[in-house]
């Protein structure tokens, strides 16, 4: 059985948080505002890169997923079954509760970045969805964003 990552939950949303504050300071920003929003929104970004790499991570003994929340739901990170999917719909469910208390930083940042910002956000978001599509079927194969739906993402951000 893998081992928990020594993090308890509240310390892994800080360093996830840390990723959306990183962003806003590369695309700029002059409201205080945006500082708790980049937070919500690099955790978002955080919690999809953690549902889809499940597998790769349990591979290297690694679990990013708060313990509290799988004996909440009785779940084994390697079995794919009820108990599984309802984990994943709970983080799936916070990740996009995420998505969505953060998407007013896109009218936060620098008027040059917010094209970027939004179409890096819509694919993660996208890469969530697929995830939910799948019926978090994570522990078979690695799901990703092929590149056309990630080009056709940034021509949508280019005409915004």
């Amino acid at each position: 059985m893998p081992r928990q990552a020594p993090l308890d939950s509240v310390r892994r949303y800080q360093v996830a948080s840390v990723v959306g504050l990183t962003i806003i300071h590369i695309f700029g920003f002059d409201s205080p505002d945006a500082l708790p929003l980049a937070e919500k929104c690099g955790i978002a970004f955080q919690l999809t890169n953690i549902l889809r790499d499940i597998r790769e991570d349990s591979e290297n003994h690694r679990i990013y997923i708060p313990s509290e929340d799988i004996q909440r739901f009785g779940a084994n990170l390697a079995t794919y079954d009820a108990n599984f999917i309802e984990l994943l719909r709970f983080e799936a469910a916070r990740a996009r509760a995420y998505y969505d208390e953060s998407r007013p930083l896109i009218g936060l940042v620098d008027k040059n970045s917010r094209r970027s910002l939004w179409a890096l956000i819509e694919i993660y978001r996208r890469l969530l969805t697929k995830i939910e599509r799948s019926n978090f079927d994570v522990l078979r194969k690695r799901i990703r964003l092929p590149a056309w739906k990630k080009l056709s993402i940034l021509l949508k951000a280019a005409v915004r």
